[in-house]
């Protein structure tokens, strides 16, 4: 007796489901943008918290790239480093800075 469904194999495959069109993915070119304007942030606008958006840009324009066969992907790597760049430069100046306040609350 054989049921449906069972003893059936699910393809995996991490193949794009799509034709390349060879089209540059918008999401790339946003994140890319974002992350350039969070960088000059860093010293002209102080709109470094832009890194956020750049890489969750970054990320999803690497999920869109993969599926749908879009150019673009040096991009969103591009991006995602800028951004995590970014993020990890405020976490060292964040940790730098408690012995500091920690100081100046115990005297």
């Amino acid at each position: 007796m054989h049921t449906k469904g069972w003893g059936t194999r699910m393809s995996t495959s991490t193949e794009p489901t799509h034709t390349a069109t060879g089209e540059l993915n918008k999401f790339a070119v946003a994140a890319l943008v974002l992350a350039a304007v969070a960088a000059s942030g860093l010293w002209i606008f102080g709109v470094a918290v832009l890194a956020v958006f750049a890489v969750g840009a970054g990320h999803v324009a690497l999920n869109q790239i993969r599926l749908r066969g879009e150019r673009g992907k040096l991009l969103a790597i591009a991006a995602l480093v800028i951004g995590y760049g970014i993020a990890t430069l405020a976490l060292i100046s964040t940790l730098g800075s408690i012995p500091g306040a920690v100081q100046q609350f115990t005297q």
